[in-house]
């Protein structure tokens, strides 16, 4: 009877779609695997698909081709350690997530995931069966129990594989980031090891996907809930994890514990990679955006050079006549100063060639938000049209701030393929700012130091599409309106909910009105990084007409 068993964890970056691909790293995994003497090789949940594939893996030929490629894996790896991989399983008519067991040259065993979320950005309802309750799977004379994500954070799933004889618990997730997840995470499977009395093995994958980033920061627990091991966030890691077998049963050698970065620093780290990773996956090397002058762009051109490197990310500056010379002064300063690419590209003439253009149907009626939203259409034309020309994906710059209350100008400055700050509140924007210019780590491709002037980071936000404008002349200050959007959004409360907050009920009313007549805009914005439970898109779906409001 075996003592000792190694596992080897790929905590590993797959691409929705690319069958091919995936394979190869689960392959990549399973020879350093081999290589180092594992007796097993685990990758993580739907790993030969890409998670979250949505309606994507009910199409029969994609399931049937990642099946068959998991086929051809088990074939080719058959001398050497067993390969677990997550992927679609398909039994009658019914379709299943499934964690894939190869040995000997084929699936030798399936684990189906009974317990399939149906919240925030999970549909697996809609797209899979449940399957049963069900046992371990034996690697020589190793049983090994293996929930699936969802599965661990119910009790049942590994009561039942240590009643039915697990020696550990291995789970497979596709667990993507949002703000305070880890501490959730590990809070759910030191329940399920003090339920059950098992070591545990969390694995994660990492990488982009559209909005959602998985952060990796796979761990494992040993009885009593002590932490042994854990892996970098973010961070592709192939990691070699031993278990002893004692007197008390199986016990997880304790290895390195990677350090757990803040929420700033978390937050940061996952706009970069969505990014990194959306262009990457996308096929685009090179962005642009327009900049400013303000925080929210000077953040974004930051994030890009961070995730791409300078030298691919144009800054365009596109001034009218109510751009501040401060605004020209500051947005070259900090292209200067991150050593990004920098465009001086003057809407003036254009604008005036649309306005008169449209004077005689316009004759007689006074000018007002049509005009300033004409200028921010018109960037957005030129941009794109930038865009087209240079083959550079275009960027937008709206926080979540913003985009709640539709203070942008659709096809205007919300015109762009991806959004890095989509779910970032203006007051943390300008935070984030402060920690970026005092913080640089080695994933980050951008210069150290102070990129984003402070005159950016301290002066009113304004528009600069009509003399003097400022944010707060159509929108209560930042820090009231981001803690009135954090009741009415993050915490899906109600009027009531602000007035006892402290907040005037005609403030809150209003801010609730623009935040639905803004749906509409919403469902037409690029995607952006999800940092929080409650961004926008799938964690929060509202019919675009909608004429209730909350009276309480």
């Amino acid at each position: 009877m075996a003592d000792t068993f190694r596992i080897t964890l790929g905590q590993m970056n797959p691409t929705v779609g690319d069958i091919e691909g995936n394979a190869a790293k689960a392959r990549a995994a399973w020879e350093a695997g081999r290589d180092a003497g594992a007796d097993l090789v685990a990758l993580p949940e739907m790993f030969i698909v890409g998670y979250n594939a949505q309606d994507l893996v009910m199409k029969p030929g994609f399931h049937a081709a990642a099946i068959q490629a998991v086929k051809d894996l088990a074939r080719d790896c058959a001398d050497g350690p067993a390969l677990a991989i997550g992927g679609p399983w398909v039994e009658g008519t019914e379709l299943f997530n499934a964690y894939l067991i190869c040995r000997g040259g084929r699936i030798a065993s399936r684990v189906l995931k009974h317990h399939l979320p149906n919240e925030t950005v999970f549909d697996e309802v809609r797209v899979f069966d449940a399957g049963p309750l069900g046992g371990p799977y034996s690697i020589g004379d190793v049983r090994v129990g293996s929930p699936i994500c969802e599965d661990a954070w119910h009790e049942d799933v590994a009561e039942t594989l240590q009643e039915t004889g697990a020696d550990f618990l291995l789970v497979p997730n596709g667990s993507p980031y949002y703000r305070g997840k880890m501490e959730t995470r590990l809070n759910h499977m030191v329940a399920r090891v003090i339920d059950t009395g098992l070591p545990l093995i969390y694995l994660n994958m990492v990488g982009g996907h559209d909005d959602q980033v998985f952060d990796g920061a796979s761990f494992a627990l040993n009885p009593g809930g002590k932490l042994a091991m854990r892996l970098p966030v973010m961070a592709e890691t192939i990691a070699h994890v031993d278990l002893k077998r004692g007197p008390e049963g199986w016990r997880v050698t304790c290895g390195d514990i990677a350090p757990l970065p803040d929420d700033w620093e978390q937050d940061y780290y996952v706009m970069v990679v969505a990014l990194r990773d959306y262009l990457a996956k996308t096929g685009f090397k090179k962005v642009l955006l327009g900049m400013s002058g303000g925080v929210d762009s000077a953040l974004v051109a930051t994030i890009a050079a961070d995730a791409i490197g300078p030298e691919n990310v144009r800054c365009v500056m596109l001034p009218s006549e109510y751009t501040s010379p401060d605004s020209l002064e500051d947005a070259e300063s900090c292209a200067r100063a991150l050593g990004c690419h920098y465009d001086y590209v003057p809407i003036t003439e254009g604008r005036a060639a649309i306005t008169n253009t449209l004077a005689p149907l316009f004759e007689g009626l006074e000018p007002g938000l049509t005009e300033e939203n004409i200028q921010s259409r018109l960037r957005g034309l030129l941009l794109m049209a930038m865009s087209n020309k240079f083959g550079e994906m275009l960027l937008t710059t709206g926080n979540k701030s913003e985009v709640a209350v539709g203070y942008a100008t659709i096809y205007g400055d919300m015109a762009g393929g991806y959004n890095p700050i989509k779910d970032m509140y203006k007051t943390r924007v300008f935070t984030t700012c402060d920690w970026r210019n005092a913080n640089h780590r080695d994933w980050m491709m951008g210069r150290a130091g102070e990129v984003i002037p402070q005159r950016i980071i301290t002066k009113p936000p304004s528009a600069e599409l009509r003399d003097d404008q400022k944010d707060s002349d159509s929108l209560p200050d930042y820090p009231e309106l981001d803690a009135i959007l954090d009741i009415l959004v993050d915490q899906d409360g109600s009027i009531a909910d602000c007035v006892a907050a402290g907040f005037g009920r005609e403030t809150a009313q209003k801010i609730e009105k623009l935040l639905f007549l803004s749906e509409y805009k919403r469902f037409q914005s690029a995607p952006g990084a999800r940092l929080t439970k409650r961004a926008f898109w799938l964690d929060r779906r509202y019919p675009l007409v909608n004429r209730w409001r909350d009276k309480s």
